[in-house]
């Protein structure tokens, strides 16, 4: 056999290999997968080479293999040069006897890295070799090609079913803590966020609210650089921040976050706040988790803005326009499901000595000015589960659930005490004070209707002072 039929013989079974090892490489429609299944069939086919894969894309997982990453500062100027120019490169040094050869791994659409094969005891590659590592490399790269973009649709089809998920939750009428502790565990489940906040602007935009939902973190002393600082960068720019690796001069913890997307909320193009997301990992978010934050947080948007005002709506409705306190439907409300609910509880029944009096003296404006300084003052001096309430008039009212007699007696006097010295122009408060417990037989009526008899009683024994109904009456 002569020389020409042997190398006609060579090429033919390096083609054969060739569409044994294409058809190998488009089967596998999994990124990492198919880097393996390349360096594998790289071993095979170049024993006696070495070679490494210099890969421009993102960062793969595959440490057993000889995967680089492939940076454009790279002092490799032929690897460079191939990646950019999509043809083959070449280098050679006679001294040491090995040859290079540089093929880019090209796609249809972008160009994925290069294959770099090094032979030793050698000066250069055969023309025949120098083809089959090109179709090589092209067979390569279009199989990486196809795996990126069935990964980039599955991702897609992934973040439109996230989104759409998430507006169908969002416009399901949450109530605003219920929307924003949804949105909160749907960016952590789907970007591996750490921290996740939601912050609203004042009128002013002097200051911010961090919103329910936020994450812990958020309400650390230890934040607030974090917060100060996208606070003023989106309230400049009013565009999404996006930064792989903050640096903040004032930040000296082990638990700095380096990662941050900063997203505004606009709601009919105006700037109502923003979301941040952190992680400590410097550039731990990819762009496109970026664009899918963007997306999340743009629906939420208009499902924050509804729940806002459907709370304000419902506040207003059980809410006194001039005290601030709450309505008496709502009292009324409260008082009847405590009375089912818990052990025992007391009410109080305030008003306002000589009323007309002060408005005849002084105009209502100066009345309605009254009102709202008691209203302050019992908002002052009860818990967070105690109800203050518009009775009607110059009455106010308070239930203090779970409370026993004896120590809403001290409420009340305290009450009465602290009007009369702190009040201006100078008034005083009377108060009828009644008490349910589960041992005793009791109705919702008769205990407002108690507190009602003993307030007339303390305005008709000298005003200033708290009358409790029990079974029998007594004076304090």
């Amino acid at each position: 056999m002569d020389i020409l039929e042997r190398d006609l013989l060579w090429q033919v079974k390096r083609y054969k290999q060739l569409i044994q090892i294409t058809e190998k490489l488009h089967s596998s429609l999994d990124v990492n997968i198919l880097l393996g299944e390349l360096c594998v069939i790289l071993k095979e086919v170049y024993p006696d080479f070495s070679f490494s894969l210099l890969l421009s894309q993102d960062t793969y997982t595959h440490s057993d293999f000889p995967i680089i990453d492939l940076e454009y500062d790279n002092e490799n100027i032929a690897a460079i040069k191939a990646y950019a120019s999509g043809e083959l490169q070449f280098e050679s040094s006679a001294p040491a006897k090995h040859a290079i050869i540089y093929a880019p791994l090209k796609g249809k659409q972008v160009t994925y890295g290069v294959l770099q094969i090094i032979a030793e005891n050698t000066t250069g590659f055969h023309e025949y070799e120098v083809e089959f590592i090109r179709l090589l490399a092209l067979a390569a790269g279009s199989s990486l090609e196809n795996a990126h973009l069935y990964q980039q649709s599955r991702r897609e089809i992934t973040n439109l079913q996230l989104i759409n998920e998430t507006s169908h939750c969002l416009n399901s009428n949450l109530r605003l803590v219920d929307t924003m502790t949804y949105m909160s565990e749907q960016i952590i489940s789907s970007i591996d966020a750490q921290e996740v906040g939601f912050f609203l602007f004042s009128n002013d935009h002097a200051n911010v609210k961090i919103l329910p939902g936020s994450t812990p973190y958020f309400y650390t002393k230890q934040a607030q650089i974090y917060i100060d600082y996208i606070k003023d960068k989106i309230e400049l720019e009013k565009n999404p921040l996006f930064i792989g690796d903050i640096n903040l001069q004032n930040v000296k913890n082990n638990t700095s976050y380096h990662s941050i997307l900063g997203i505004p909320m606009i709601q009919s193009e105006e700037l109502k706040g923003f979301s941040i997301v952190m992680h400590q990992k410097p550039y731990f978010f990819s762009f496109e988790t970026f664009k899918l934050l963007q997306s999340l947080v743009h629906h939420s948007s208009l499902a924050l803005n509804n729940s806002m005002l459907r709370e304000e709506l419902e506040h207003m409705v059980i809410t006194d326009h001039l005290t601030k306190l709450h309505s008496r439907k709502f009292l009324d409300e409260k008082v009847q499901w405590s009375m089912n609910e818990t052990e025992e509880g007391t009410f109080i029944l305030l008003d306002i000595d000589n009323f007309k009096e002060i408005n005849d003296t002084y105009g209502h404006q100066v009345g309605d000015k009254v009102l709202v300084q008691v209203a302050n003052l019992i908002k002052r001096n009860i818990r967070g589960e105690d109800i203050g309430a518009r009775w009607g008039g110059e009455e106010l009212a308070l239930y203090l659930p779970g409370v026993p007699l004896d120590k809403g007696v001290a409420v009340a006097e305290r009450l009465v005490k602290k009007v009369s010295e702190s009040s201006d122009p100078h008034i005083t408060v009377s108060c009828g004070v009644s008490y349910w417990n589960k041992e005793q037989l009791d109705a919702y009526n008769n205990l407002f209707k108690r507190a009602d008899e003993a307030l007339y009683i303390a305005k008709g024994t000298g005003k200033n002072k708290v009358v409790i109904q029990e079974q029998n009456i007594r004076v304090c």
